[in-house]
């Protein structure tokens, strides 16, 4: 009886046993990462190898331009010039990146990556260096800059069946951010010793990180050559031709330029259609629909990514080594604690939107970060404002995988690539003018406003996310 009921429990332990296991896997989204196609991991691999280059410049920049002689208002005018050309680059390459082709254009990319690197390893003039940050692609921030991720986080929606989505977004980002946190401590320490050696002075041992940026950008183009065919926009099926759909068409676009009767309207829809316009295939098509939605997201990411722009990797590297006078790889350790806590936390975050939706989650994570964010300049001890850092990035990159499957989700598939490099492109220049003010705030001795201002203003896009968008149904559930 004994053995009867032993035999029982060996062969009902292993069932519980693999659905504990294929429960977990599920949480975490690895089962999603999995049966994902190889384009998907190739552009998660892209995202990885891109970030630990950003997070490698982003802790020295500061540095190397203020030991060049260049002033604190100058550094900052630096990053927000460079913030502008990244506007300019990103906005024209994602507007035509399904016209021209999505790996064309990561191509391009990549080939600014390597690009900007050599220039900043060889060159020491600052306006030299300012014309290859914006031509080129150089993150102050370490964060996303230039067309790669408005195209990618496309790509990415396209190929991921829709219950993925948000299980393959929140690695994508996790992944990035240890890509991230990676360059940091390898830079960090790389710097420390060659800067410890005679034969070193700290402008060279920062040129090594240069000369390693534009080594990694080469490794990423070649994963760009790798991609498939599937990663391109599919053709979108041309709309039927009747009198009723060109008068619809026209009644929709006639207040934009002025007002005239429908018959008109129609006969000129009619006519545009016969002499469609010579690049008019190169354009994107956003439904009215969909730019209410953007036009309201935009307003919100405005206000983050400026308080984003006070606080970037660079500045944050320049206030604990200004203040607290702590060594380039005691920095690059301290960022590459907090980059694995935030990376780690997607993956919770994902599992939290699951239960409670994006929105909700995007919020109540992201709020204590910028209250933390807020207690960084206070303390006169270096470890009490490390533990403010620390706690800061618990939940401040939990907020980024669910507002990527938020924006996925609210507009068409075939809108999502023009979207998406619409509102990075508003984000990056809604940031490129911090900078320049925490430059300013930094030479008159009031560095601690910085983080003041920029925790205040995420609190308030938190808080206005939620006020309008925490029942918003997505465009899949609005034509199902």
């Amino acid at each position: 009886m004994a053995a009867s009921e032993t035999g029982q429990h060996d062969n009902s332990s292993p069932p519980m046993t693999v659905s504990l296991r294929q429960r977990l896997v599920s949480e975490l989204g690895l089962s999603a990462l999995a049966r994902s196609t190889i384009d998907t991991k190739l552009l998660c691999i892209q995202r990885f190898v891109r970030l630990t280059a950003y997070g490698a410049s982003a802790l020295i920049l500061a540095l190397f331009l203020s030991d060049l002689g260049i002033t604190d208002t100058r550094i900052g005018l630096f990053m927000t010039l460079t913030l502008l050309g990244d506007v300019c680059i990103s906005f024209t390459l994602t507007l035509f990146a399904d016209g021209l082709g999505r790996k064309n254009i990561l191509v391009i990319g990549s080939a600014l990556m390597v690009l900007s690197g050599a220039v900043f390893a060889v060159s020491e003039n600052y306006w030299i260096l300012v014309v290859a940050s914006i031509f080129g692609v150089i993150s102050p921030s370490g964060n996303e800059i230039g067309p790669f991720r408005a195209i990618e986080e496309s790509t990415l929606a396209q190929l991921s069946a829709k219950e993925d989505r948000g299980d393959i977004f929140a690695w994508y980002t996790m992944i990035g951010t240890l890509g991230l946190a990676l360059g940091q401590l390898t830079c960090g320490w790389v710097v420390d010793r060659l800067q410890q050696s005679p034969e070193w002075t700290h402008v060279q041992a920062y040129k090594v990180v240069f000369v390693a940026y534009a080594v990694i950008g080469c490794v990423k183009l070649v994963l760009a050559l790798l991609l498939s065919k599937a990663c391109e926009q599919p053709p979108v099926p041309p709309k039927p031709s009747s009198p009723f759909s060109q008068a619809a068409a026209a009644s929709e676009s006639d207040p934009l330029i002025e007002h005239r009767t429908p018959q008109i309207g129609a006969q000129e829809a009619s006519e545009s259609e016969d002499k469609p316009s010579k690049f008019r295939w190169l354009l994107p098509n956003i439904s009215r629909e969909s730019r209410v939605v953007v036009l309201q997201l935009l307003i919100f990411f405005t206000f983050d990514a400026f308080a984003s722009g006070l606080v970037t990797t660079s500045w944050l590297a320049y206030f604990f080594k200004r203040k607290f006078a702590i060594d380039a790889g005691v920095l690059g350790t301290i960022f590459f604690v907090t980059l694995l806590i935030a990376a780690l936390s997607n993956l919770v975050a994902a599992s939290i939107a699951r239960r409670i939706g994006l929105i909700k989650t995007m919020v109540f994570t992201h709020l204590p970060s910028a209250i933390f964010l807020a207690l960084i300049p206070l303390p006169k001890h270096a470890a009490i404002s490390v533990v403010f850092l620390v706690l800061r990035s618990c939940t401040s990159n939990m907020d980024t995988a669910p507002r990527q499957a938020f924006t996925a989700a609210a507009v068409l598939s075939s809108e999502r690539t023009a979207v998406m490099g619409i509102i990075n492109v508003v984000r990056t220049l809604a940031q490129s003018g911090a900078p320049s003010l925490t430059g300013w705030l930094v030479q008159t001795g009031r560095f601690w406003i910085v983080f003041v201002l920029a925790g205040a203003m995420k609190a308030g896009y938190d808080v206005g996310m939620l006020l309008a968008f925490v029942n918003f149904p997505s465009r899949e559930e609005q034509q199902g």
